[in-house]
């Protein structure tokens, strides 16, 4: 055993033995002793010598300790971890207060630098820290997941959270995704990992997959990460064809070509996020872009770049609209009997167009954001919203949130830079003029 890995073992043993209610029994193994107890007083151990004065070879050691220590706890131990993180691992207001005085005293750039270090939230460098081992961003990003759910039990956990998602949008940014091209080449590991994520139009299988992959018509692209090595952090399924499609069964149930299709649009009909450790780290944006931008290089025939997006909001929008006009429309999809008569279905459609509208332009949430989630990304990344379409989706889950109602986001490439600034300065929603008509119904 190395003498680096003995310290390690030194300072871990010490760490653990020192607690008052444990002591190993006379002539036992201590280090045997100690890296057998149970896995919340392990982690708790090896964090507290994480934060002391190690060597970089020990602290890559009792980094792996921890997330093998962390990896072993229930959801109730999970829990008080990440409630240790918030009360143990914060701020230390006496360094805050001598470096706003020192700064105070004299305002200069290395006042500020050491203002800056005292407010940061000591689990920031614990993070770093655990960050060493190998293997450990994934279980960093696996990590956070089980703190996304302890949240749900206990908000005050939130400024956790706000570490975790400040260290995450530095270590997934841009400049470290690949993006790949995915086809029936691709290894199938990876392949089997695009069925299993795909969440917003499930796959039932390989021969599900190899109709989104066949190159006469189709094409699926996703990023990756060094750290993550062959996990997917996000992937775009395109559909290639003539015009823009206004449902997706014409889509999802079209036949294989027997050549390639002579397209004029491509349609980005699923984005999916594959981690939910990585919830609020934005790569979409970027792969939305960068894929329109490859499409548009390689077949210049391209002229109309649009997705055809769910309204997972619209049904409970709806429902919670006090006008008559709403109350009256929420009655009558809820009611299902349009689904079986054309004259009923026909009716209906410039009431759902009306309040589509109103729903995609005008709805805001309590922080003046569009309420619907995916038009928050889409006009965020400087899309508009161009065209409402129902019936476009007629599966059970579609149906329950949004009564079957998608809609088309135009990305107009010369024109999404000044629409995502407009968007992010002033509030403003581009919409295409079939959603400014339905309004002024």
């Amino acid at each position: 055993m190395g003498k680096q890995r003995v310290s390690f073992l030194s300072d871990f043993v010490e760490a653990i033995t020192r607690r008052e209610r444990w002591k190993p029994d006379a002539g036992a193994d201590a280090t045997t002793l100690a890296l057998s107890r149970p896995a919340s007083e392990r982690v708790e151990a090896a964090c507290a010598v994480l934060m002391g004065h190690i060597g970089d070879a020990s602290r890559v050691a009792v980094a792996e300790q921890a997330l093998t220590a962390y990896a072993e706890l229930e959801d109730d131990g999970k829990l008080a971890f990440f409630r240790l993180l918030r009360d143990s691992y914060g701020v230390r207001a006496e360094p805050i207060r001598e470096a706003y005085a020192a700064w105070e005293a004299a305002p200069d750039a290395g006042a500020v630098a050491r203002l800056f270090a005292a407010t940061e939230p000591r689990r920031q460098a614990l993070l770093r820290h655990l960050n060493l081992a190998p293997g450990a961003t994934k279980a960093l990003v696996r990590m956070r997941a089980d703190l996304l759910d302890a949240i749900r039990k206990d908000r005050s956990l939130a400024p956790v959270d706000a570490d975790f998602a400040h260290l995450f949008a530095s270590w997934f940014n841009r400049g470290f995704l690949t993006m790949r091209h995915i086809d029936w080449s691709t290894p199938a590991s990876i392949l089997e990992r695009i069925m299993a994520y795909e969440s917003v139009h499930p796959m039932a299988g390989w021969h599900d997959l190899r109709r989104r992959l066949a190159q006469e018509d189709r094409r699926l692209y996703a990023f990756f990460h060094t750290a993550t090595e062959e996990e997917p952090l996000i992937f775009v399924e395109v559909a290639l064809t003539r015009g823009v499609p206004e449902t997706i069964g014409a889509i999802l149930e079209a036949p294989v070509p027997t050549e390639p299709v002579e397209a004029d649009t491509a349609v980005f009909y699923s984005i999916n996020n594959s981690l939910p450790g990585l919830k609020g780290v934005s790569f979409g944006n970027f792969l939305i872009k960068q894929v329109a931008a490859d499409l548009s290089r390689d077949l210049p025939q391209l002229k109309t770049f649009v997705t055809l997006s769910p309204a997972p909001g619209f049904a409970a929008w709806l429902a919670a609209q006090e006008d008559d006009r709403a109350q009256a429309l929420d009655v009558a999809l809820k009611d299902g009997s349009w689904r079986s008569d054309p004259a009923r279905e026909a009716a209906l459609k410039p009431e759902v167009a009306a309040l589509a509208a109103r729903y995609f332009v005008e709805a805001r949430d309590g922080r003046n954001r569009p309420v619907d989630p995916v038009a928050r990304f889409h006009l965020g990344n400087g899309a508009s919203a161009w065209r409402v379409n129902w019936p476009a989706d007629l599966s059970p889950g579609a149906l329950s949130r949004a009564h079957g109602l998608m809609i088309n986001y135009l990305y107009e490439l010369g024109a999404v830079e000044t629409q995502h600034e407009a968007h992010v300065r002033e509030g403003t929603i581009a919409h295409g003029p079939s959603l400014a008509a339905a309004l002024a119904e």
